[in-house]
């Protein structure tokens, strides 16, 4: 996440079916997107990432710009949707973001 712009992690065990489903579909997508980074995270190995991010369910997609969360969601999508998450995802205006950001921690502060 930190040494690449844009990165997608999923968050997966071993044991859950729903993660052992969309990983085909997980591995299908990244092979289309040589820009992007494509990780896996399993959550049973690696405890301490995974509550660092509060994985609460799995799986789990998360989406990094810029070192900036812009998706995070827990369930599995179709190719289809997965397709389009990426897509968008890779359009987003990063300098409309970084301002969205810095707004709210101002109005938290």
């Amino acid at each position: 996440v930190t040494d690449n712009e844009f990165v997608i992690v999923d968050f997966w065990a071993p044991w859950c079916g729903p993660c052992r489903s969309f990983a085909p579909t997980y591995e299908k997508v990244s092979e289309d997107h040589a820009d992007v980074v494509f990780a896996k995270v399993n959550t049973e190995e690696q405890q301490e990432i995974a509550g660092h991010f509060q994985i609460r369910s799995i799986p789990t997609l998360m989406i990094f710009r810029e070192k900036i969360i812009i998706f995070s969601e827990a369930g599995a999508l179709p190719e289809s949707a997965f397709r389009e998450l990426v897509k968008k995802a890779g359009e987003l205006d990063m300098a409309e973001v970084r301002r969205q950001v810095e707004a709210q921690q101002s109005d938290q502060a």
